[in-house]
Order: C-alpha cells, then structure tokens, then sequence
C-alpha cells in the first residue's frame, strides 16, 4: 500500500501493524506499551466493524460513548492510543484528516453518562407502538421493539445484545445467562414486555439462524444499532445525539435506583466487576436523597423539641 493510498476497510490490520512497527523502530515505546496499544486498536476495529482507518468523527464520538463505564485512566490510555495512530496515518499520508479530537479526554472529575428521563423512555416506547400499528406490519419494527426492550429493560452492552443467540430469551426462564467482561457469567432478569417482544419478533428469525438479531452472515452490527436508534428519537421527538445503546443502558440503571433498587443488586445485573463503577449510576435528584432521609431514616419522623 503506497502512503497516497486511501485505506479501506479491510485494511485496519496492515495498518495498524505498521503503525505499531513505527513505534517500536523509531518512538523507542516499551514493549508493554505497544501491547497496550495493539489491545486498544485492535478492539476499537472490531467495534467500528473493522473501518478504524477510516471512521468519521461522529462513529469515534460514540465509542467515546461506550468508554463512559471504564475507569478515567483506561480511557486516557485508550483515547491515547487512537490519537497517536490517527496521528500515524495522516503524517504518512494515509488520511487527509485527523479525527482523533472526537475522543473523550478524561479530567480530574469522571463525567455522568447522559440519560433519559421517564418521559423520554414513554415516547420512545409510543413512537414504537406507532410503527408496529402500522398495516402492513414491518417485521424490522418488531425487531426494533425487541432491541429497545432488551437495552432499556435489562440493560445490556450493545456487544451483549448484537451477538444473542436465537433462542437466548426462553418463555419459561425470565432471565438471560450472559458471559460479559473478562469471561464472567452473570444472570439478567428478562421483563415479561422484553419476552412477549422477542417472542414477536422471532417469528421472523430464520429457524437455521445462530442469531436472534441476524444481519448477512452475520448478526445486526453495532453501526446499524446506533442508526436505528437515532431515526426512533427523531420519530419520538428526541434530539437524536442524546440517545444512544449505553445511554438506554445508564436510563435502566437510573430508573432502578429512583425505584428503590438495591445498588449491589443492580451491580450484579450490569456485570460490573467493581461497585465503584455502578455507583456512578446514583446521581438522584438531591430532592429525592432529602425526601428519603426524612422519610426513611429513624429520627426523621421525631423533631427536635
């Protein structure tokens, strides 16, 4: 490949192969940092289904997206990572431009993941009952449906949900067994909604399918996902940049906290390997946190004499 080549998408290896040799013939980069780098690359190909060298600022600000659960040192390195490779490629001519200033640059304090409120989620639900009383129906409405019901719902990594198998959601199991971060298992309840979508929806799965959500030869990719759900908050009225997988994701974590839920519970439910990480799902309105004090703690029904 000739610097003045433009990469395409199946060139994300070679690429990042010799960017990696760069560094280590002429940065002087320890052996360990290379490997680090090589991990980060190569994971962030996957997630933009292999088209790295050639994203667009707008598919890297949602992998920032993504990175919103990660401790802030994991995401320094990550987004240091792609910079410096973005870097590689426009130095040596394998890109017109850098999009790496779409990457979050972590600071002192971690910042919230973005979230929906209930009345979001309420249109974002009437907005699907909209398209599924269509006549005809479109079976990618019912599919749409599932999706939604199973990121809001259970919420689930958009990799968790992409690669479920065709019979993951079971009528008479009102959980999903699911092997997340680091190989770990975990059990995720499964609404009886969620069910009676999925149920809908795989109708019209290919019985031979391996996968719930089938796309090609393989399943939906996450590309697609995040396009489907911004055309959804369009219908529903939302300012399509404020949803995306793991903003669903932060909203089922939200809404279950203000509901009273547990947060090692719902630490066992997100897959989290550290409750440190879910506690940043608590940020409750501070009037709530005040009305549960006085109405739940033991001398807040006793006023001072």
């Amino acid at each position: 490949m000739t610097p003045d080549a433009a990469p395409s998408s199946s060139s994300d290896r070679a690429l990042i192969e010799r960017f990696l040799e760069m560094m280590a013939a002429q940065g002087g980069a320890a052996v360990n940092t290379i490997a680090a780098y090589e991990s980060d690359l190569r994971l962030a190909s996957e997630a933009l289904d292999h088209r790295l060298a050639t994203t667009d600022t707008t598919a890297l600000a949602r992998l920032g997206d993504d990175w919103a659960q990660l401790s802030r040192s994991t995401v320094a390195r990550k987004a240091a990572a792609l910079r410096r490779f973005f870097a590689f490629l426009t130095e040596e001519g394998f890109r017109a431009d850098n999009p790496g200033d779409a990457l979050p640059r972590p600071g002192s304090v971690r910042a919230l993941p973005r979230s929906l409120d209930r009345g979001d989620v309420e249109r974002l639900f009437d907005a699907i009952a909209t398209r599924i009383g269509r006549d005809p129906q479109d079976p990618r409405d019912l599919r749409l449906a599932a999706l939604v019901e199973l990121l809001y719902g259970s919420g689930l990594r958009a990799s968790e949900l992409m690669s479920l198998p065709r019979n993951a959601v079971a009528a008479d199991r009102p959980y999903l067994i699911l092997k997340g971060k680091g190989g770990r298992e975990r059990l995720v309840p499964i609404s009886d909604r969620a069910q009676a979508a999925v149920a809908a929806w795989r109708q019209n799965v290919p019985p031979r399918s391996a996968w719930l959500f089938p796309s090609g030869r393989g399943h939906l990719s996450r590309i697609r996902l995040y396009q489907l759900l911004k055309a959804l908050a369009v219908e529903a009225g939302i300012p399509p940049d404020r949803i995306s997988p793991h903003v669903l994701r932060h909203a089922f974590a939200t809404h279950l906290l203000e509901g009273g839920a547990d947060l090692r519970a719902l630490q066992l439910m997100l897959g989290h390997a550290d409750i440190a990480t879910t506690e940043i799902y608590t940020h409750v309105d501070s009037r709530r946190l005040v009305d549960l004090v006085n109405s739940r703690h033991p001398l807040g029904d006793h006023p001072i004499r």
